[in-house]
Order: structure tokens, then sequence, then C-alpha cells
């Protein structure tokens, strides 16, 4: 598997000094939740990695595995029983002990759908378990048959399908391991502004002011890196030009996902420093099966071929992103197919004669929903939104534009009928293809379009289940020229995401995969 390495001139050598100051990130919203495994999005998945471990982690600025709350994990041959060996001493912020117990159960409520702490009942859903996992407890394509505690320091997930990229999966910021005494004192109100989520990570909750911020302190007794600072607060800003305007002014320390015209200002401020993420992620535009027009092929071919994306990404992305006809970041390339076009062909002309050819010369009128926040893969939403429209228009589709809170939006994306057409993207966990095409393409990943192919299906497990890049690439190759011609799911932009800091911000090592611990941070000179 390609690795991927991270320069950037935030990478200083780090003080020796003990924890002090408090260190501020403007994040791009407010989390949705703060309960493991129960979240999608990438501000919740950030807060998380500061109170949380892994049983898995991440190499810093890289997508290579390295020992979290495990310290060795080994497979049978088959690949279809997982072993995880537990970091002996380990406690959570609450005094208890992390043991095999407590990592039963957090598998377990997530993976099953009659577990007493899972709450269910309450509207909880796991959407994340059933996409990168294939299902719960019962479910024909669930990939977790069962888990065991060995005794108190091993744990064994048997599989129901062969998966290599088992330790990769969980090693994803969703899936932090938490406190059980925790969860059973705050019941269904764990994870919500009213509970105190409870971890073993390098930061300890203290308050969710909401839609403001949330404050953690330093973990003193943190098994790993002891962090640099006293106190971190993540605040929400979801406009990108208060976050560049507020870390200007030196009210935040460092900020994600600031606009790519935000560049030339950034660099021209002698307080800042410039951060560009690894390109690992895909922006797309996802067309509803359910939808009359658009669970029509041609349909689906005239708007891929209506929307100028090359143009579109030259004028929102500002040199930091490309446009081609993958799902799968440039990193990831080796799994695409040279059977598929470089890029959608832009042909308006011809995209009008075959919307005509479906049966609709005079057009029609669709939806499009677009999200309320700014994402590492589309910074201005709304622009970009009426850049699609515009194009769109020209063929004789009328475009309604719509949007509404990020955390509904996510919801009733899922919800039937669901939107007929909508922004979304991906920001890769892991570094395998397996993470982005089973999160949009896997049983549970596609709810949202309503197309479920048994062919797509059958690849997907072909690719979890190969243990070379060669077997790897000759499944996803044949999935990559399957979903090119479905045009279900329009990727319009990979990106670099853009980031800065204040020049006194040393230790911060961006992952890749979009949200990192900040235990190595320090703000000396402040």
């Amino acid at each position: 598997m390609k690795k991927l390495l991270l320069t950037t001139a935030l990478l200083a050598a780090l003080p020796s000094a003990s924890a002090a100051g408090t260190l501020v990130f403007g994040g791009n919203g407010e989390p949705v939740s703060l309960e493991s495994g129960n979240i999608t999005d990438g501000i919740s998945i950030l807060v998380q990695r500061q109170i949380y471990d892994t049983l898995v982690d991440f190499k810093d600025g890289t997508t290579d595995l390295v020992p979290g709350l495990a310290t060795s994990w080994s497979s049978n041959a088959a690949a279809t029983s997982w072993t995880f060996k537990l970091r002996p001493g380990v406690k959570f912020h609450d005094g208890t002990p992390l043991n095999a117990d407590a990592v039963v159960f957090n598998l377990s409520r997530w993976w099953d759908k009659a577990h007493p702490y899972g709450f269910r009942n309450q509207g909880r859903t796991y959407e994340i378990v059933g996409d990168l996992l294939g299902g719960f407890k019962g479910d024909s394509t669930a990939v977790i048959k069962n888990i065991v505690k060995v005794n108190d320091t091993t744990v064994r997930v048997d599989l129901n399908k062969a998966s290599s990229v088992f330790p990769n999966v969980i090693a994803a910021g969703y899936f932090g391991i938490a406190s059980p005494t925790a969860i059973k004192k705050d019941g269904a109100k764990y994870g919500t502004p009213a509970s105190t989520p409870v971890g073993t990570g390098p930061f300890i909750f203290q308050s969710w002011r909401t839609g403001d911020r949330v404050t953690l302190k330093a973990n003193t007794a943190y098994w790993g890196t002891k962090a640099k600072v006293d106190t971190v607060v993540i605040r929400s800003i979801k406009d990108a030009s208060q976050r560049l305007n507020e870390l200007k002014a030196g009210t935040i320390d460092f900020a994600n996902d600031l606009t790519p015209d935000s560049l030339k200002s950034v660099q021209g401020d002698k307080n800042l420093v410039a951060v560009k993420r690894p390109s690992f992620n895909v922006g797309f535009l996802s067309l509803n099966n359910r939808n009359q027009y658009l669970k029509n092929s041609q349909v689906r071919q005239a708007i891929s071929m209506a929307i100028n994306k090359k143009a579109i990404v030259n004028a929102f992305w500002n040199g930091l992103g490309t446009s081609n006809a993958s799902f799968l970041p440039p990193v990831l390339a080796w799994a695409n197919s040279g059977k598929v076009p470089a890029d959608y062909k832009y042909d308006p002309a011809a995209a009008k004669k075959m919307l005509a050819a479906a049966g609709y010369p005079n057009g029609f009128s669709v939806d499009l929903w677009y999200m309320p926040v700014s994402r590492p893969y589309f910074p201005n939403p709304k622009p970009i939104a009426e850049a699609i429209a515009a194009d769109l228009s020209a063929i004789g589709v009328k475009v309604n534009l719509k949007t509404e809170d990020w955390a509904k939006y996510l919801e009733d994306r899922n919800k039937a009928p669901g939107f007929d057409m909508y922004m979304i993207g991906w920001t890769g966990d892991y570094g395998d293809p397996d993470n982005f095409y089973g999160a949009y393409y896997g049983p549970n990943g596609s709810s949202d379009i309503g197309w479920n192919s048994i062919t797509v299906q059958n690849l997907l497990e072909q690719g979890r289940a190969a243990t070379t890049q060669a077997a790897k690439a000759k499944a996803y190759s044949q999935l990559h020229e399957f979903t090119y011609n479905a045009a279900y799911r329009l990727p319009m932009v990979h990106s670099q995401p853009l980031a800065a800091a204040r020049t006194y911000v040393k230790g911060w090592v961006p992952s890749p995969l979009g949200s990192e611990a900040f235990n190595s941070i320090s703000v000396v000179g402040k």
C-alpha cells in the first residue's frame, strides 16, 4: 500500500517544556456528536481524536498503521479472524481500566442492534458501521461475525468475509474506545452537550458550549505523548472568511479548511504559516435513482457531460484542486482503470441531444442540495452549487438550490426518498481504495441514492479480501469502470485543503486523513 508522507513548514522540533498555555483551533462547524461510533462528519472526528484513542493508530502525517490501544494485531491465514493484544495499564479519564471487557462493550454496542446500551430506540444509527463494515449483527452483508473476549488483555473479532484491511478500518477516527461506565452513567444523552464523553486520549473533556466551543484539558496521566499545552479550545466558526480573520487577529491559533483564494493573504502575513494538507479526498455530486428523471442512465450521462468540472475547479480551488473521473484521490491512482477516460467529457451540445433522446427535449426541474458548511473538498459550497446549476440550465435542466443545517443535511440525505442531487464528499479514513468505494457504494453506503448493485458488492468483497496491491488493483479497476458508466456519483474534485497557523504554533503535523490529535503541538511564545 502506497505510503502518504507529509512535508510541512510546521515540522519543527518540539520544546521539552512541560504543558503550558491554551491552544485554540478554529473548526469549520460544530460537532454532530461526541459519541464514538455514531458519527460521519470531520469536525466530530477531530474533537473525538483528542478525547479517545483507537485500537490501531496512524503514524503522524501518514496512513501507516502503528499501535494504539492495541500493541499488536494478527489474523488467521484466511484473514477472517483478527486478534488484538491490548496495552496494559491504560485507564479511562474516569479512572476505570481499559481492558477486553471495555473493548468488547464498545464494539458490540456499535454492531449489535439489540445491545442494551446502543440506544437505538433513542435515534442512534451507527451509520458508519454499516458503511465501512457492511452492516450489523444478523445482516447478511455484515463483515463482523462475532466479538470475543479471549482474556483480560486480548480481543478477537471473527468475520463473515475475509478482510485484509480490518485493522485499517478499526483505526479510523470514528472508532474511539469510550468508558463503558461513562456511557452507562449518561445513558442516551451520552455524546451530547449535556453529557461527559470519557476516553483514554491525550485530552479530557471539560465542556461543550453549543454553537460556540468545546473545551478540553490535558490528560496528565496519558499513556502516550503527553500534551504540550494545558488547555485546548475548539471553536465552531462555520464561515471560512471569519476563521481567516480571527487567525490574522490572533483570537485563534490555527485552522483548517480555509478557502483556496485565501492562500495569498496567508502567505502575505508575517504572523502566519500556510499549510497544505496532502490531497486525500473526493468531492462529488450524487444522483438519486429514486428520482423519476435521474433513474434514466441517459439523463445521468447527460448531466455528467453538461457540467464543466475543469472550469469550476479552476474558478474555486485556486490551483489547490484537480478534476478527474476517479472516485479515488491521486495517491491511490494505482487502483484506477486505464479504460476509463481521464475525466468526464464536457460537451453541453451532446448532453442536450442525449437529454432529448431520453425523452426530455425541454428538460425538467430538479433539486440540488448544497452543504451549509465549508468542507475540505468543497470550501465554498453555495457558489459551486450555483456554477453547477448554471451549467445544467444550459441544457434545459432547471435546478432548485436547497440547503439546511449540517446535522440535518447528513440525516435527511438517507431518508427516503432522499435528495434528488446533492453535494457531498469524503476524506479518506485509511490508505486503501476500500475506504472510498465502500463508504459510498457498499451495501449500506448507497442508501442515499437507492442503487445497490450486486456487481459492485462482489467487486468490493474481492478488493477487501485481496492481500496484494496487484490483486486489489484488479478488483478496483473493474469497480472504477462499472461506477464510471453508472454515473450515480460524479467526482468533481480532489482538493489539497488549505490550513494555516500562527508562527508560534510548533509541532503540528497535519494528517492526510483530515484530523489528528493535538498533543504534539506547543505554543511557546504565544
